[in-house]
């Protein structure tokens, strides 16, 4: 406890002495001005004054530490420290007057540190002092010829992006302008990780940096950063690895694929604890490690879903173990102990910060300061380096209206406990909403159909794809006896009905999760992923095609890395054109994201405070009608949440143990009688059983008997964002056909012109089509067509005259290729060598719907048949041509 009125002195001697002694600064003995070793002075005589702390290092003074009581602000009194500095006597340094190039003040509890050797360094809060070490080093390294070498090195654009090599740039010029903090705002799937990679490699390669710390918040996510620093090449011949240590923690077996030869090396804990000038390496460390390195095993309790490493100890880290910390997905931390946990760390080094993210929210903002550079979703799109999505909502009553029982219904009842479970019939109404939905109560009926629903636009895009949709099911929960995660892949495997292995469950529940990761990536089965939110952020699957939403979210952070998992182009399936939203809350989630900026996420909330240190406050006079409201709402939540047996236990401190009761009249009581009313909340006892008292047993609900109404509908984005539904989209299509003849050449050619059909008309189509701002894609289309329609694989040429006049006919390509070709050999005879090539040519068309003299050197099918000799000596070089031109015009009839 902090005591207010404690004197500088006092608070030299408890706060601050004990802090330079532990790192390195030890009193000199009084009259001693010269030791070997590093030591500090006190009230060393300067010609303005006294300075209360003066560090040698060397035989020199290099810095000055200014004290202040602990109800001082440190920050304001660095300018008495500059005035110390000033007036040192036979100094080496001269630093426009100020003559030792570093400065401190402090409260013991604060400290501040200024670099006085450029005038554009700012002063800066650090977690401690400097060691010897750290000074040492700090003060022999030329970080303006560093900066000069940075801006030398050339830029790589074999590897890198166009974008990246923005972002390496953004970064450098921001380090060049002293900026000690930064925010690089990149889309998932553009390549974050390897931006980083280069840029350490440049920011080490320059002497910048030596030692980089590579922060993430998932074992999954560090051994894709090994990998990554492990495959990039940045000198001919040599890996990054290879010129400079990459070191992590001990990755467990499955960490990595099966057969992987890949043995990363295992930081030494001594160059954490003592780091040295002539160390360079980048160290990729998981945030709850490092966490415990610095703070304790105690501190990341309850902090992330994975198991805490084994072999993670409590280290005496230096604030200058690292030069440069990377925090990769750093909008992560935004519940209240995650973020401390998460900012403790970061703070307690002394480096330039660099936060990535796809997602930055108002906190993170605010804590990287200058966001440099922004990559976002939709420049990424435009960009082709990602695919827009596509969104169906599916409406269910009971997502949307929650749960009615009669009186009479049948309920299954399971305690989440123990699993066991008995049947119940109702002897009155029972409503539960929409929030008690897979927490309280279950209606298995609802997923089946929902999961059905799924599985009917899952069977139209293999037919239209000719693969099954990766697919990523996102469900409320994972709780043992009650897992809305197991509902669903029991449901899906049966829904589906493509075998047991087909669908997997992917949690912090199942053995070897980053395994079954590995497999839904790479493999063909399981085709069907459910998940909670361990694969929401900072996994690769590029092949993922659908992504449902099962699990209510408010968080825009979470809503958009769980899309971002399908953002990324296609590994495999090159031809994947977008990948498709199903929000099963009747496109409420997306309604409410569609206009969310990172503004509409509040701040985190800071560490809660315990219901004992509310009443200190309260006894204290701090903000008394504040805290005494914070204490009224925790005794009603109290209220709310405690079993029958618990109001026996209050009624031995309350009347009848009626805590609503003593809630509502709090207020009053603490005006009438104060200390009396202080004295019962202040009681170890009364206290205790704030905390800990009886809470109702849970119960969760089966209602097998209860059904649903679920209907979707699919909703296509354009350019700017906006969606429309498949009948909205056709008119805009329609109106796009009616009004752009005079602009589209091949519009004019398809609706006036068929005579001048050919593949380049064709091309022409399309690319017009994809350039306007509705992104008309032969593949949505299609889709838009088929539910409007009934009428799968319809081909451009149709839909186009369709869109002009509604009685024209919906074919495929081959209805239209067979139509053309029954108009033009109709009574006509041919030889068999014709007949042979005409199937050929049948066969091209259908899947080009146009035919030219290149396509039969080309094209496999007429090539390999002898080209356009051999169809030449077949049908006559006059009458060929002529065919081609008579078919095109055909097709395009």
């Amino acid at each position: 406890m902090v005591e207010l009125h404690e004197s500088e002195r006092l608070t030299r001697k408890r706060r601050i002495d004990p802090r330079l002694d532990g790192v390195g600064w030890p009193l000199a003995p009084a009259g001693v001005r010269s030791m070997a070793a590093p030591f500090r002075t006190e009230e060393h005589p300067t010609a303005n004054g006294p300075a209360d702390y003066v560090l040698w290092l060397d035989g020199r003074i290099v810095a000055v530490v200014e004290a202040k009581r602990v109800t001082v602000g440190a920050q304001e009194v660095l300018t008495q420290a500059k005035r110390y500095a000033r007036g040192l006597h036979q100094s080496a340094f001269d630093f426009e007057g100020i003559r030792c190039p570093f400065l401190y003040s402090t409260s013991g509890d604060e400290i501040w540190f200024h670099d006085v050797r450029h005038p554009m360094n700012r002063a800066r809060r650090i977690a401690e002092f400097h060691t010897p070490n750290a000074l040492r080093e700090m003060a022999s390294r030329e970080f303006e010829g560093s900066l000069a070498e940075l801006s030398s090195l050339p830029i790589d654009t074999q590897r890198l992006w166009p974008h990246q090599q923005a972002a390496n740039a953004a970064m450098e010029a921001a380090i060049a302008g002293r900026k000690r903090a930064m925010l690089l705002a990149m889309a998932t799937g553009t390549g974050k990780t390897m931006t980083m990679v280069s840029e350490a490699y440049r920011l080490m390669k320059s002497g910048v940096a030596k030692r980089v710390l590579f922060l993430v918040d998932r074992r999954a996510l560090a051994a894709q950063a090994v990998r990554a620093f492990a495959a990039f090449e940045p000198e001919v011949g040599l890996k990054f690895d290879r010129i400079y240590e990459v070191y992590s923690s001990r990755f467990q077996h499955d960490d990595f694929g099966e057969g992987e030869a890949f043995d990363p090396k295992v930081m030494p804990s001594r160059y954490l604890s003592d780091p040295q000038p002539g160390h360079a390496f980048v160290y990729v460390c998981t945030i709850q490690r490092m966490a415990i390195n610095i703070l304790g095993r105690q501190a990341i309790f309850g902090v992330g879903d994975e198991a805490i490493d084994d072999d993670a100890d409590r280290l005496c880290v230096p604030i200058h173990a690292f030069d440069v910390v990377i925090a990769d997905e750093c909008h992560r931390g935004y519940t209240s102990q995650e973020l401390s946990v998460w900012r403790s760390t970061l703070d307690h080094f002394d480096a330039i910060r660099i936060g990535l993210t796809a997602t930055p929210a108002s906190h993170t903002s605010a804590y990287f300061v200058h966001k440099v550079f922004d990559y976002p979703y939709e420049r990424a799109v435009q960009d082709g380096r990602l695919v827009d999505y596509h969104a169906v909502t599916i409406h269910s009553d009971v997502r949307m209206n929650g749960i009615f029982l009669r009186e009479g219904d049948h309920v299954e009842v399971v305690d989440p406990q123990t699993g066991l479970s008995a049947m119940d019939t109702l002897e009155d109404e029972r409503v539960f909403d929409t929030s008690d939905i897979e927490s309280r109560i279950t209606a298995p009926q609802s997923n089946r159909l929902i999961l059905e629903e799924i599985k009917r636009y899952a069977d139209a895009h293999e037919r239209e794809f000719g693969r099954f949709p990766k697919t990523l099911i996102f469900a409320a929960n994972d709780l043992p006896h009650m897992s809305h995660a197991d509902t669903l892949a029991d449901l899906a495997r049966d829904v589906f009905g493509r075998g047991d292995d087909f669908v997997c469950k992917i949690t912090g529940r199942v053995d070897r999760p980053l395994q079954r990761i590995r497999e839904f990536r790479n493999l063909a089965k399981p085709g069907i992923a459910v998940t909670v939110d361990l694969l929401s952020t900072g996994v690769d699957i590029p092949d993922l095609e659908f992504i449902v939403l099962l699990r209510p979210v408010k968080s825009r952070i979470l809503f958009e890395q769980m899309l971002g998992r399908g953002t990324r182009k296609g590994e495999r399936f090159t031809d994947k054109p977008y990948f498709t939203v199903f929000d099963c809350f009747d496109g409420t989630l997306l309604a409410y994201f569609r206009g969310a900026t990172g503004i509409t996420i509040g701040p985190p909330d800071q560490p809660s405070r315990t219901i004992a240190e509310v009443i200190e406050d309260i006894w204290a006079n701090r903000d008394r009608e504040y805290n005494t409201a914070c204490l009224i709402k925790r005794l009603h939540r109290i209220n709310r949440s405690m079993a029958a047996s618990a109001r026996t236990l209050f009624a031995a401190w309350l009347p009848q143990g009626d805590v609503a009761r003593f809630a509502r009249g709090l207020s009053q009581a603490l005006i009438d009688d104060f200390v009396g009313t202080m004295d019962l909340l202040r009681n170890p006892e009364f206290q205790a059983l704030l905390i800990d008292y009886p809470r109702p047993a849970r119960e969760f609900w089966k209602a097998d008997e209860y059904g649903d109404t679920v209907t979707s509908t699919l909703l296509i984005r354009d350019t700017l964002g906006q969606e429309y539904k498949p009948e909205d989209y056709l008119v805009a299509f329609s109106r796009f056909v009616r009004e752009n003849p005079a602009h589209v050449e091949a519009l004019r050619i398809l609706l006036d012109r068929p005579r001048d059909w050919s593949a380049a008309a064709l091309g022409e189509l399309r690319e017009k089509l994809m350039q306007s701002r509705y992104r008309f894609s032969v593949e949505t289309l299609q889709k838009v067509h088929e539910l409007r329609y009934h009428k799968a694989l319809v081909d451009i040429i149709s839909m186009v005259k369709h869109a002009a006049d509604e009685e024209a006919p919906l074919l495929t390509a081959a209805e239209r290729v067979e139509r053309a070709f029954a108009r033009l050999t109709l009574d006509l005879s041919f030889t068999r060598d014709q007949e042979k090539w005409l199937s050929r040519i049948r066969a091209v068309m259908q899947e080009n719907l146009s035919l030219g003299r290149e396509d039969f050197d080309y094209q496999p099918a007429l090539a390999d048949a002898g080209g356009w000799g051999a169809a030449r000596s077949a049908f006559g070089e006059t009458e060929l041509v002529r065919l081609i031109h008579a078919l095109n015009e055909a097709i395009a009839a």
